[in-house]
Order: structure tokens, then C-alpha cells, then sequence
């Protein structure tokens, strides 16, 4: 909220509010914006509050609201017709309106208050995306102040209608081989499981990876809208014929744990939230900081990330779906047929011991990725080497029985609801634990193996109890000694 006072005294202007800097140089840009439209700027002492006081205020957002509210200050537009309306845009010295970040959630807000919004005609086509929000454009402060004084109506955004089409993703049908890889990645899809791949460069551990958005199933309006509240937040251009596509983030391996996980002196999402409802990939996992992919455990299992500073706490949501690259060597050709490897037993332990027990704990999928044989990259396409569409079909179909049962996917269900819709016979269940004693595997892994045979039934279109033959595929599918 913004609150003007004009009292008596020197002529000068003040906010207070908690402004950083860029708030506090508005009101140089307001003064010059709202001469240069023809308005008198108030010779008097101007106090402009922002309000609550206690929460930091950045940007340059305000700028509209607050020529706004000198100017009915001054009594140059009429006050009531700002009671109901909330104006967001940063004037330039011209008086233009450009656009500004965080349109999106102050509209799903303002929505639910069912008030009036008012915006840069820059970020259109962001407004356009909120069906239920009272929008409007405007191209300048002169444009808004003649509205405000009876004028000319202001226009309305125009909700974008353009697709982009599903075949200008990545289709699985370019991978040759590679069966078990294929059926991960259709698994993972299926019941939103976390997956590692595991191989050789070179084997399509990337192209399979960039493949995942391609059958995932198609957002839903509200975590689409999810999604793109948090780009807007963070500052990123949305276009409107992607906006229902799901994120696929790939960030570098240089990259540092507040830029995964975000934070800042003004905390904003990192990765992990940008990629909310969408894929992050970690490629060469072991070269990232063991301390960066430490903090990736919290949000793996909460689906959140709060970010706390000694002046104000901050929830992202990051309900993601990991999905990891590594060699298995140092040089990468551990266990290649061709005998290429020259790492030492030491060199491989130390390798892999760059990541931790719980982290990969945490990873329902862990797959081998082989080299594909030569005659299967020149052979032409067989049966079982399926495009997207195909794969996505069922996995639709897969997810939607989860969600029948349980309202989320098989990953996220919670260990009452498991117990629930996995319920174990005498034998599956004897069999279960006497195969995890052997293998060693913790509780957590023990309902991580539940889920992800969840899963397979579903894939196979089974609402009954799950089977041995689901329980054996579910622990092959993370049997990697890493």
C-alpha cells in the first residue's frame, strides 16, 4: 500500500518504508515523469509511506502508485477512483510505463480481493494469463491519469491463444537402444520419481534427460500458473505460447548453492523453484560441490525451500523432479567392454564417494546407461524404439489412476497413504524384506521401492495389489553401486 501526505514546510520528498535503493530514487523518476506529463509537482513537503513498514521494499514497481498518489495528494485526479485499483509499473522520465517483475502473483492476489488492476502494456500478455483477474493496460502515466479523470476507458489484455506445438520438443523416438534407460524415463514420468543415469560419455544420458518434458503429462491451469508466478518473481520474460509447458532447468556445474536453491540479501528462488512442476537436471553430478548438492535433500523430500535471514524468512515451492547425469569413473569408462578405464580402485572410490548416502537415498531411479553398439545407431527404427506421444499416452493414463487414488503422483504420496494403496501379501512381503536385508537398503528406500512398484502396476494398468514380478523391476531400477 501506498500512502501520500502533503504538509507544510520545505518543499522535499520522503520515503519511508523500508525503501532499498531503487525505491528511493523514484522519487527523482516521479518528479521529472510527472512534469514532463503536463501534472504540477507539489511544492511542499511530500511524505510518502510504504506500506507494511516492517518488509524491505525493491524495485521499481512503485513508481506509478506513487506519482499516482501525489497527484490525489494535490488534488489533480480524483481520489475515490484509486480505492479501488492497485497500480504497478516504473515510470521513465517521459512518463512512459515500463514493465516491471512480479506482475503475475500481485494479479493471482489481487484476484482473490477482487480489485482492479492496473499495469504496463509491456506485461500484457503476463496479465492476460490470469482469466479471473480485473486487468488493465496502459501505455503511460498521462494515459492513466486521463482515465482516472473520466477519459478514455483503458484497454483490457488480450489472453493468448497460440500453442507451441508438442513436436517442437525433443521426441524420444531419436534414442536407439538403450530399453532400460526408456523405461526409467517412462516410469519416472509416470509416478514423478527422481532418476540417475549412470554411464559412459557419450551414451545419451543428456538426450534422454532432455526427453522427460516430452512425456511428461500437460500442467494443469493452476500449476501452470505456479510456475509462471515464480519466473515472474524472479524476473524472466514468460512467453505466452510456453506458458503451459512444463520447465526444464539444466544449470552448470559450477553453479553455487544460492543460485540452486536461491537466497540472497533479498532472497529469490534458484533453480530448484524455477523448475517447480518441471524437471531439474544435474549433469555431471559428481563435479558439483558436495556442499551444493547437500542442500538439495531438504527440498527433495519437502517439495519447499525456505529461505531465512536475520530480517524476513522466505517459502519458494519446489516441487521438482531430479534428474542426475554421471560417469562412472574419473575418465568415465569404468566397466566399458572395450577396456578403456586406467583409473585406479582408489580413483573410482574417491570419485563416487563425492556423493553422499542420503542424497542418493533420496533418488527412487538409478540406471545404467551403456554404450550403444554401432549396427543399433545405423539400424532402422524398430518397434520398441517409441515416439513421445506413444510413451506419453501412457503415461497420462498412469497418472491419472494416482491421482484417482491418491489426488498426487505415486513420488509424493505420504507413508499412510502407501501403506494404503501397496499393501503387501504374506509371501511379496517376506520376500521384500529378506531382498533388502541382502541388499542393505534403509527405510527410506524401502517405501521409495513401494512407490516406484506403485508405479509400474499402474503403468500396467493394474488397480489391485502390487506383485512380486513390480517389486523385483522397482528394486532393479535403483540397483547401482555408486
Amino acid at each position: 500500500m501506498v500512502e501520500v501526505n502533503l504538509s507544510g514546510g520545505l518543499p522535499n520528498t520522503f520515503i519511508v518504508g523500508l525503501p532499498e535503493a531503487a525505491v528511493r530514487e523514484a522519487r527523482d523518476r516521479v518528479r521529472v515523469a510527472i512534469q514532463n506529463t503536463a501534472f504540477e509537482y507539489p511544492s511542499r513537503r511530500i511524505t510518502v509511506n510504504l506500506a507494511p513498514a516492517e518488509l524491505p521494499k525493491d524495485g521499481g514497481r512503485f513508481d506509478l502508485a506513487i506519482a499516482l498518489g501525489i497527484l490525489a495528494a494535490a488534488n489533480q485526479v480524483p481520489r475515490k477512483r484509486l480505492l479501488d485499483c492497485e497500480f504497478l509499473g516504473e515510470l521513465a522520465l517521459s512518463g512512459e510505463l515500463r514493465p516491471v517483475a512480479g506482475v503475475l502473483p500481485a494479479l493471482l492476489h489481487a484476484g482473490k480481493r477482487r480489485r482492479r488492476v492496473v499495469v504496463p502494456r509491456a506485461n500484457a500478455a503476463e496479465a492476460a494469463l490470469v482469466a479471473d483477474a480485473d486487468v488493465l493496460v496502459a501505455d503511460s502515466l498521462a494515459e492513466v491519469c486521463a482515465w482516472l479523470r473520466g477519459g478514455e476507458e483503458l484497454s483490457r489484455p488480450q489472453a493468448a491463444t497460440a500453442e507451441a506445438p508438442t513436436d517442437a520438443m525433443p521426441d524420444l523416438v531419436d534414442v536407439r537402444g538403450q530399453l532400460q534407460a526408456r523405461r526409467a524415463l517412462e516410469v519416472a514420468a509416470a509416478g514423478g520419481h527422481h532418476l540417475l543415469l549412470v554411464g559412459p560419455p557419450g551414451t545419451g544420458k543428456t538426450m534422454l534427460a532432455e526427453r522427460l518434458p516430452g512425456i511428461l503429462p500437460p500442467l494443469g491451469e493452476s500449476e501452470a500458473l505456479e510456475t509462471c508466478a515464480v519466473r515472474s518473481v524472479a524476473g524472466e520474460v514468460i512467453d505466452p505460447a510456453l506458458w503451459r509447458r512444463r520447465p526444464f532447468r539444466a544449470p552448470h556445474h559450477t553453479a553455487s548453492a544460492v543460485a540452486l536453491v536461491g537466497g540472497g540479501s533479498r532472497p529469490r528462488p534458484g533453480e530448484i523453484s524455477l523448475a517447480h512442476h518441471g524437471v531439474l537436471f544435474l549433469d555431471e553430478l559428481p563435479e558439483y560441490e558436495r556442499r551444493v548438492l547437500e542442500v538439495l535433500r531438504e527440498p527433495l523430500e519437502s517439495g519447499q525451500i525456505v529461505i531465512s535471514r536475520a530480517a524476513r524468512q522466505n517459502t519458494f515451492p519446489a516441487q521438482f523432479q531430479l534428474v542426475a547425469a554421471m560417469n562412472p569413473c574419473p575418465c568415465g569408462y569404468h566397466g566399458d567392454p572395450g577396456g578403456r578405464c586406467r583409473c585406479t580402485p582408489d580413483q573410482v572410490a574417491r570419485y563416487r564417494a563425492r556423493l553422499s548416502g542420503p542424497l542418493l537415498d533420496r533418488i527412487d531411479l538409478q540406471v545404467e546407461v551403456p554404450r550403444v553398439p554401432l549396427h543399433e545407431l545405423t539400424a532402422a527404427r524398430r518397434d520398441y524404439d517409441e515416439d513421445s506421444a506413444t510413451v506419453r499416452e501412457r503415461v497420462i493414463a498412469a497418472r491419472r489412476q494416482a491421482l484417482l487414488r491418491a489426488g498426487r503422483p505415486n513420488a509424493e504420496i505420504s507413508v499412510r497413504e502407501l501403506e494404503r494403496d501397496c499393501a503387501l501379501g504374506v509371501k511379496e512381503r517376506d520376500w521384500l524384506q529378506n531382498t533388502l536385508e541382502r541388499l542393505r537398503l534403509s527405510a527410506r528406500a524401502y517405501h521409495r521401492v513401494l512407490r516406484v512398484a506403485r508405479t509400474l502396476a499402474d503403468l500396467e494398468g493394474s488397480a489391485g495389489c502390487v506383485n512380486r514380478e513390480h517389486l523385483a523391476e522397482a528394486l532393479q531400477l535403483r540397483r547401482i553401486d555408486v
